[in-house]
């Protein structure tokens, strides 16, 4: 890769497909310019993500979604620098489309390739916009497939402290919302539900596993459970009570994050903390880690609802530090979908 020219502030088109969403986005010189995502709604009528499904979807996506990055970002694709994509962790036909594209478009255009971690890519994703947290800090990285204390030491430079050893909770809270008779994706209707109910309403066990690791598979079943014998009494329980159902259960998983959280700030001596990932979006982890900034006086960084799910602008900020270190993928790389793991 030594030959391409290095310019000091370069432009960069990213690519992001590890599920279900297809997105493109554009930096320039260390600025995200845009961040185009078209979301697959196939999948609502399956209740989760279908993987054929889903690579089916980028196929159709990524050509209109890419051309719109460049159209809104003003670029010509003649003026990009390099191209970056998303190795992985994630579902290998979909990292498939995003990783063939971008490698051809790199090597027609003869610029540099740039693979990028997904989970690396979320907490990075507090480098798009100001302010931006200093080194060492704490992320909580939260989604559909990923639960995950860091330590982010500078940049591209982070540490896993603990992570989930079944479930993730963005996992959790879909499962138990189709439980509770949701349609997918059911944690963002829980959330918007749980915001009328009472959170001490109903108990719910947590499961405590040793150090910052994490479980949520125990939870899941708990409230299975729970609900099977509540309506084999009251057929019409699960109704009458939604909004304290959804209040308690999600009250329940936030203690479980967030107790895990305070450990490892107490244990490192850190008070600035970050969360990122799909769950960032939800409002009770928000409200919670925002009081929990004021007791302990943490400075916290949330990022932007677009950038919290899964999307190309985080990709595209962390390709411009990979960049600047020179950290380029040769054209035979392949998709990871177990990267991180």
């Amino acid at each position: 890769m030594c030959s391409f020219h290095m310019p000091k502030t370069p432009t960069i088109l990213a690519i992001e497909s590890s599920c279900d969403e297809t997105s493109a986005a554009v930096v320039h010189q260390g600025k995200v310019l845009n961040n185009i995502i078209a979301t697959q709604t196939i999948h609502e009528n399956y209740g989760g993500v279908v993987p054929e499904l889903a690579s089916r979807a980028h196929e159709s996506n990524i050509v209109p979604v890419v051309d719109s990055a460049l159209q809104k970002a003003g670029i010509n694709k003649h003026q990009l620098d390099a191209v970056a994509f998303t190795r992985g962790p994630g579902l290998l036909g979909s990292l498939l489309v995003g990783t063939s594209f971008a490698k051809s478009m790199a090597l027609s255009l003869d610029i540099p390739l740039i693979a990028v971690d997904h989970m690396e890519a979320h907490a990075m994703s507090h480098f798009i916009d100001q302010p931006f947290p200093r080194f060492p800090f704490l992320c909580l990285t939260v989604s559909g497939g990923h639960t995950q204390i860091e330590l982010v030491e500078d940049y591209l430079e982070m540490k896993v402290l603990g992570m989930t050893r079944d479930d993730a909770v963005g996992e959790a809270f879909d499962k138990i919302a189709k439980l509770l008779g949701f349609p997918y994706p059911g944690g963002p209707l829980l959330d918007s539900e749980a915001q009328k109910g009472n959170p001490e309403a109903f108990r719910f066990p947590s499961t405590e596993v040793d150090g910052l690791d994490y479980s949520f598979s125990g939870i899941k079943t708990a409230v299975m459970y729970f609900l099977q014998d509540s309506v084999k009494s009251d057929s019409g329980f699960i109704q009458r009570n939604l909004p304290d159902l959804c209040a308690s259960i999600q009250h329940t998983l936030i203690d479980m994050l967030l107790k895990k959280l305070v450990n490892a700030a107490k244990q490192h001596r850190i008070k600035q903390v970050a969360i990122a990932g799909g769950v960032s979006a939800n409002s009770g982890l928000r409200e919670r880690i925002s009081e929990l900034a004021e007791t302990l006086g943490w400075e916290i960084y949330i990022p932007d609802f677009q950038y919290c799910t899964d999307n190309a602008a985080m990709i595209a900020i962390t390709a411009h530090f990979k960049y600047l270190k020179g950290e380029f993928a040769s054209l035979d790389i392949s998709p990871d979908p177990r990267l991180g793991h």
